[in-house]
């Protein structure tokens, strides 16, 4: 025979059971979020720290070689060949080093030259939206070529967005009104001895290095800890009306984020991998591509930029319009030639 009272207490111990079950399950959900956050803190500044090692390999050799040769004035005896080149989108002669090696090296390479050569704000922004486009052609290429799109199509393709990019934000930028360049480099060479000259390589080399420094951390960190606590797949999802508005197939969702979140060469695996399993037609292949060659890690690239003073407005916003254009009119182009043919 059971006590009166048995049936209340059975409820109220099996209550508190819960209770400590409950609160048990909170905090190892705790514990497993902090683990997940170390763990992805962790990998960030493995990631960041080893990310600024190899940039500083291609920051030094490269501002080292564009200041002495900035220095000895070899620079300005090519101007007649390089000028009316760079006059189409407002630049001058000596704006054209800082674009080659960008365009062959990276971002990086182009930052590393442009930081030691006189520019004006104006005119380091249109090299930026120019090199933001077009940069590290060769290998960003090729991965383009076994993704989706000829690796001459995807590099044709980025040239010519760059360069009709940039003569438009020149029309909204003083850029030509400022003093040139060919005889500033004179006057520099002419004026500064050359420890004069290493000691301001050095001094500006040092600066611009803390301050990528402490940007390439915080980007692996936020992006890595992203990753470990799996939230970009939901920011993909969120994303979605977005991806309509730039002409793209919802289908192509990973694909964008990873080549905007991570860029070409970084989340080159997935891009190649994803694009190989035969998921996605051919239009959508190219249209993904045409899209995230010209605009693509929209993160670490003109947040680089953000490190030579210039306005975070003409780092994200032209390329982005020119990527969104740029589909609409291979929307357009291919249902002109559909008529044309059904004719």
């Amino acid at each position: 025979m059971m006590r009166p009272g048995s049936d209340g207490d059975g409820r109220m111990h099996a209550a508190a059971s819960a209770t400590v079950v409950a609160a048990g399950s909170d905090e190892t959900a705790r514990g497993s979020l902090v683990w997940t956050v170390k763990e992805g803190s962790a990998c960030g500044v493995r990631k960041g720290w080893l990310g600024f090692l190899w940039m500083l390999k291609i920051l030094v050799p490269i501002s080292l070689l564009t200041a002495l040769l900035e220095w000895s004035g070899l620079m300005k005896h090519m101007d007649f060949l390089i000028q009316p080149v760079m006059s189409v989108i407002g630049l001058p002669a000596m704006a054209a080093l800082p674009l080659i090696i960008g365009m062959l090296t990276g971002v990086y390479g182009g930052i590393a030259a442009m930081m030691v050569l006189p520019f004006s704000k104006e005119q380091m922004t249109l090299m930026a939206i120019f090199l933001l486009i077009a940069h590290n052609l060769i290998q960003e290429g090729v991965i383009q070529g076994k993704s989706g799109l000829h690796p001459l199509k995807a590099t044709i393709f980025r040239l010519a967005a760059a360069f009709i990019t940039v003569i438009i934000a020149a029309q909204f930028l003083n850029a030509t009104t400022i003093q040139n360049m060919s005889n500033v480099g004179k006057v520099m060479a002419d004026a500064q001895p050359f420890m004069a000259a290493m000691k301001n390589w050095a001094v500006t080399m040092w600066h611009l290095a803390v301050k990528i420094f402490f940007i390439i951390m915080g980007i692996m960190l936020l992006l890595e800890n992203l990753k470990a606590l799996g939230w970009i797949d939901h920011i993909v999802r969120v994303l979605l009306p977005f991806l309509k508005a730039l002409g793209l197939s919802p289908k192509v969702g990973m694909l964008w984020m990873t080549a905007v979140v991570f860029g070409l060469a970084y989340g080159a695996a997935v891009i190649v991998e994803e694009a190989k399993r035969g998921d996605l037609s051919p239009q959508e292949l190219e249209e993904l591509q045409l899209s995230i060659g010209i605009n693509h890690s929209m993160v670490e690239d003109p947040t680089l930029f953000l490190s030579l003073g210039l306005n975070a407005f003409w780092l994200w916003i032209p390329r982005l319009i020119t990527a969104i254009v740029a589909v609409r009119l291979l929307t357009l182009w291919r249902l002109i030639r559909h008529k044309r043919t059904a004719r």
